[in-house]
Protein backbone atom coordinates (compact mmCIF):
# COMPACT_ATOMS: atom_id res chain seq x y z
CA UNK A 1 0.00 0.00 0.00
CA UNK A 2 1.33 3.57 -0.63
CA UNK A 3 -0.45 5.60 2.11
CA UNK A 4 -3.02 8.08 1.68
CA UNK A 5 -2.05 11.77 0.57
CA UNK A 6 -3.58 14.90 0.17
CA UNK A 7 -3.39 16.17 -3.38
CA UNK A 8 -2.67 19.74 -4.61
CA UNK A 9 -5.83 19.48 -6.41
CA UNK A 10 -7.80 18.61 -3.57
CA UNK A 11 -8.88 15.07 -2.18
CA UNK A 12 -7.19 12.32 -0.40
CA UNK A 13 -5.34 9.22 -2.43
CA UNK A 14 -3.92 6.04 -1.92
CA UNK A 15 -3.06 3.35 -3.47
CA UNK A 16 -3.53 -0.12 -2.79
CA UNK A 17 -2.25 -3.85 -4.04
CA UNK A 18 -4.68 -6.07 -5.34
CA UNK A 19 -5.02 -8.14 -2.13
CA UNK A 20 -4.88 -5.72 0.01
CA UNK A 21 -7.87 -3.87 -1.76
CA UNK A 22 -9.95 -7.44 -2.14
CA UNK A 23 -8.86 -7.72 1.85
CA UNK A 24 -10.43 -4.25 2.20
CA UNK A 25 -13.72 -5.01 0.28
CA UNK A 26 -14.59 -8.63 1.82
CA UNK A 27 -14.08 -7.28 5.52
CA UNK A 28 -16.44 -4.77 4.76
CA UNK A 29 -18.74 -6.77 2.97
CA UNK A 30 -18.57 -9.00 6.05
CA UNK A 31 -19.81 -6.35 8.01
CA UNK A 32 -22.55 -5.27 5.77
CA UNK A 33 -23.99 -8.64 5.33
CA UNK A 34 -23.54 -8.61 9.90
CA UNK A 35 -25.71 -5.65 9.82
CA UNK A 36 -28.30 -6.26 7.41
CA UNK A 37 -29.03 -9.95 8.90
CA UNK A 38 -29.40 -7.88 12.32
CA UNK A 39 -31.61 -5.74 10.46
CA UNK A 40 -34.01 -8.35 9.11
CA UNK A 41 -36.36 -9.52 11.58
CA UNK A 42 -38.24 -7.50 13.82
CA UNK A 43 -37.91 -8.05 17.55
CA UNK A 44 -40.73 -5.45 18.45
CA UNK A 45 -44.19 -4.54 17.59
CA UNK A 46 -44.96 -2.66 14.69
CA UNK A 47 -45.14 1.10 15.34
CA UNK A 48 -46.81 2.15 11.89
CA UNK A 49 -45.68 6.26 12.42
CA UNK A 50 -42.35 4.47 13.34
CA UNK A 51 -42.60 2.64 10.10
CA UNK A 52 -43.32 5.23 8.03
CA UNK A 53 -40.54 7.09 9.71
CA UNK A 54 -38.11 4.36 9.28
CA UNK A 55 -37.61 3.91 12.96
CA UNK A 56 -39.49 0.69 13.52
CA UNK A 57 -36.25 -1.34 14.60
CA UNK A 58 -35.98 -4.39 17.36
CA UNK A 59 -35.67 -3.18 21.08
CA UNK A 60 -33.27 -6.42 22.04
CA UNK A 61 -29.87 -6.02 21.65
CA UNK A 62 -27.97 -7.77 19.57
CA UNK A 63 -26.95 -11.70 20.65
CA UNK A 64 -24.22 -12.03 18.44
CA UNK A 65 -20.66 -9.84 20.22
CA UNK A 66 -19.82 -7.81 17.52
CA UNK A 67 -22.62 -6.46 16.88
CA UNK A 68 -23.22 -6.01 20.87
CA UNK A 69 -20.20 -4.05 19.85
CA UNK A 70 -21.52 -2.02 16.45
CA UNK A 71 -24.48 -1.22 17.94
CA UNK A 72 -24.05 -0.73 21.80
CA UNK A 73 -26.86 -0.09 24.17
CA UNK A 74 -27.37 3.76 24.91
CA UNK A 75 -27.96 3.20 28.62
CA UNK A 76 -26.51 0.61 30.16
CA UNK A 77 -28.12 0.39 33.30
CA UNK A 78 -31.75 0.41 31.91
CA UNK A 79 -32.83 -2.17 29.89
CA UNK A 80 -36.43 -1.20 29.25
CA UNK A 81 -34.95 2.58 28.38
CA UNK A 82 -31.83 1.19 25.90
CA UNK A 83 -34.55 -0.70 24.21
CA UNK A 84 -36.69 2.17 23.27
CA UNK A 85 -33.68 4.02 22.41
CA UNK A 86 -32.77 1.48 20.28
CA UNK A 87 -36.46 0.64 18.76
CA UNK A 88 -35.88 4.16 17.69
CA UNK A 89 -32.00 4.91 15.97
CA UNK A 90 -30.96 0.78 15.50
CA UNK A 91 -32.49 1.46 12.14
CA UNK A 92 -30.78 4.38 11.17
CA UNK A 93 -27.69 3.53 12.83
CA UNK A 94 -27.00 0.56 10.95
CA UNK A 95 -28.04 1.88 7.81
CA UNK A 96 -25.31 4.50 8.17
CA UNK A 97 -22.54 1.62 9.25
CA UNK A 98 -23.62 0.19 5.55
CA UNK A 99 -23.50 3.16 3.70
CA UNK A 100 -20.25 3.61 5.32
CA UNK A 101 -18.81 0.01 4.07
CA UNK A 102 -20.85 0.45 0.57
CA UNK A 103 -18.48 3.67 0.27
CA UNK A 104 -15.58 2.00 1.04
CA UNK A 105 -16.24 -0.60 -1.45
CA UNK A 106 -17.73 1.58 -4.21
CA UNK A 107 -14.28 3.98 -3.79
CA UNK A 108 -12.19 0.50 -4.50
CA UNK A 109 -14.24 -0.45 -7.39
CA UNK A 110 -13.82 3.09 -8.89
CA UNK A 111 -10.46 2.68 -8.56
CA UNK A 112 -10.01 -0.45 -10.53
CA UNK A 113 -10.88 -3.58 -8.22
CA UNK A 114 -12.98 -5.93 -10.12
CA UNK A 115 -14.48 -9.32 -8.59
CA UNK A 116 -13.44 -12.17 -10.66
CA UNK A 117 -13.82 -15.38 -9.34
CA UNK A 118 -10.30 -16.13 -9.69
CA UNK A 119 -8.35 -12.14 -8.97
CA UNK A 120 -5.17 -11.80 -10.83
CA UNK A 121 -2.88 -11.13 -7.99
CA UNK A 122 -0.34 -9.37 -10.02
CA UNK A 123 -3.14 -7.40 -11.29
CA UNK A 124 -3.33 -3.59 -11.70
CA UNK A 125 -3.08 -1.90 -8.29
CA UNK A 126 -6.02 -0.29 -7.23
CA UNK A 127 -5.86 3.66 -6.70
CA UNK A 128 -8.68 5.21 -4.68
CA UNK A 129 -9.34 9.10 -4.07
CA UNK A 130 -11.65 10.08 -2.02
CA UNK A 131 -13.79 13.75 -1.33
CA UNK A 132 -14.51 14.98 2.27
CA UNK A 133 -17.55 12.92 2.98
CA UNK A 134 -15.76 9.79 1.23
CA UNK A 135 -13.05 9.99 4.00
CA UNK A 136 -15.31 10.37 6.52
CA UNK A 137 -17.01 7.14 5.23
CA UNK A 138 -13.62 5.27 4.93
CA UNK A 139 -12.89 6.18 9.05
CA UNK A 140 -16.45 5.41 9.91
CA UNK A 141 -16.50 1.83 8.58
CA UNK A 142 -12.71 1.06 9.28
CA UNK A 143 -13.40 1.55 12.44
CA UNK A 144 -16.43 -0.70 12.36
CA UNK A 145 -14.34 -3.22 10.56
CA UNK A 146 -11.66 -3.21 13.40
CA UNK A 147 -14.00 -3.35 16.26
CA UNK A 148 -15.53 -6.49 14.50
CA UNK A 149 -11.92 -8.08 14.12
CA UNK A 150 -11.22 -6.70 17.38
CA UNK A 151 -14.10 -8.93 19.14
CA UNK A 152 -14.04 -12.08 17.78
CA UNK A 153 -9.66 -11.83 18.42
CA UNK A 154 -10.98 -10.91 21.96
CA UNK A 155 -9.27 -7.49 21.89
CA UNK A 156 -10.26 -5.45 24.94
CA UNK A 157 -6.99 -4.01 25.79
CA UNK A 158 -3.47 -2.93 24.61
CA UNK A 159 -2.47 -6.03 26.46
CA UNK A 160 -4.02 -8.15 24.76
CA UNK A 161 -3.25 -6.80 21.54
CA UNK A 162 0.17 -7.74 22.10
CA UNK A 163 -0.69 -11.40 23.25
CA UNK A 164 -3.17 -11.87 20.37
CA UNK A 165 0.22 -11.06 17.87
CA UNK A 166 1.97 -13.77 19.67
CA UNK A 167 -0.31 -16.60 19.39
CA UNK A 168 0.76 -20.05 18.11
CA UNK A 169 -2.09 -20.07 16.37
CA UNK A 170 -1.48 -19.25 12.82
CA UNK A 171 -4.81 -17.90 12.03
CA UNK A 172 -5.06 -15.59 14.92
CA UNK A 173 -1.64 -14.23 13.92
CA UNK A 174 -2.81 -13.79 10.42
CA UNK A 175 -5.75 -11.99 11.77
CA UNK A 176 -3.71 -9.74 14.55
CA UNK A 177 -1.65 -8.25 11.17
CA UNK A 178 -4.72 -7.76 9.53
CA UNK A 179 -6.07 -5.71 12.13
CA UNK A 180 -2.66 -3.74 12.75
CA UNK A 181 -2.67 -3.36 8.98
CA UNK A 182 -6.16 -1.56 8.98
CA UNK A 183 -4.94 0.44 11.89
CA UNK A 184 -2.06 1.42 9.49
CA UNK A 185 -4.35 2.71 6.58
CA UNK A 186 -6.62 4.28 9.24
CA UNK A 187 -3.67 6.46 10.56
CA UNK A 188 -2.35 7.06 7.25
CA UNK A 189 -5.79 8.72 6.42
CA UNK A 190 -6.00 10.55 9.45
CA UNK A 191 -2.50 11.90 9.00
CA UNK A 192 -3.65 13.22 5.48
CA UNK A 193 -6.26 15.02 6.45
CA UNK A 194 -3.31 17.47 8.22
Amino acid sequence: MKPFRKRRRGGITATFEIGEAHLLANLAGQVIELLRDRNGVDESDADPLAAQLGMGGPSLPPEDPVLQRLLPDAYRGDPEDAGEFRRFTERGLTSVKVQNAETLIGSLVDGGLTFEEVPDEHGDPVEVELDPDEVQAWLRALTDVRLALAVRLGIETDEDTVLVAESEDDAVAAMSDIFDWLGYVQETLIAALD
